[in-house]
């Protein structure tokens, strides 16, 4: 009698793990935004936390590695666009080798390969900011688009990553 028991709450168990829908965008918790976070970047460049950016962000040189279409959506203010399948040293021009610098891209992984690329151009403080520009909107801070006006609008990069944003209406162009 226990052994059947047994099987029926195993299978019970099995069943409703299969019935469980998957969850929709914007539903997932703050820990598992920040194990994704975690899992993309490879710890190659310091990171450093939304908040902490935002209390040295006025001497902070903050580098957009997004996709220029991307950036055109909306970015954090004061960014500048460097991109990453094209990126090129040469738009640094004029930024000093000791210069604080913080990378980000939607999540933190193409951030995290502009500053390695940094790194060994000779750039000392590069950072990357964790969870990056969709950690910084579902933190319920501003972003500007291509004009500088305030926008809601940010660029989800593709249904896949999307889904990590909570805030913002999300477009894909």
């Amino acid at each position: 009698m226990r052994l059947l028991q047994y099987i029926q709450l195993l299978f019970l168990t099995i069943f409703s793990q299969c019935i469980t829908p998957p969850k929709a965008a914007g539903q997932f918790t703050e820990q598992e935004f920040d194990k994704m976070a975690t899992k993309m970047a490879l710890g190659s460049v310091p990171e450093i936390s939304v908040a902490g950016l935002r209390q040295l962000q006025e001497k902070t040189i903050l580098l957009d590695t997004r996709e220029q279409k991307e950036f055109a959506v909306s970015h954090i203010p004061g960014a500048i666009w460097v991109g990453y399948d094209d990126f090129k040293l040469e738009r640094l021009e004029g930024i000093p080798k000791d210069a604080r610098i913080v990378t980000y891209c939607s999540v933190g992984y193409r951030s995290e390969r502009i500053g390695e690329q940094l790194q060994k151009a000779g750039f000392k403080d590069v950072s990357n900011l964790k969870g990056s520009i969709f950690k910084w909107v579902n933190d319920g801070h501003e972003i500007i688009d291509e004009a500088g006006r305030p926008t809601d609008h940010i660029h989800g990069y593709d249904q896949k990553w999307g889904k990590w944003l909570k805030k913002g209406k999300v477009v894909y162009n």
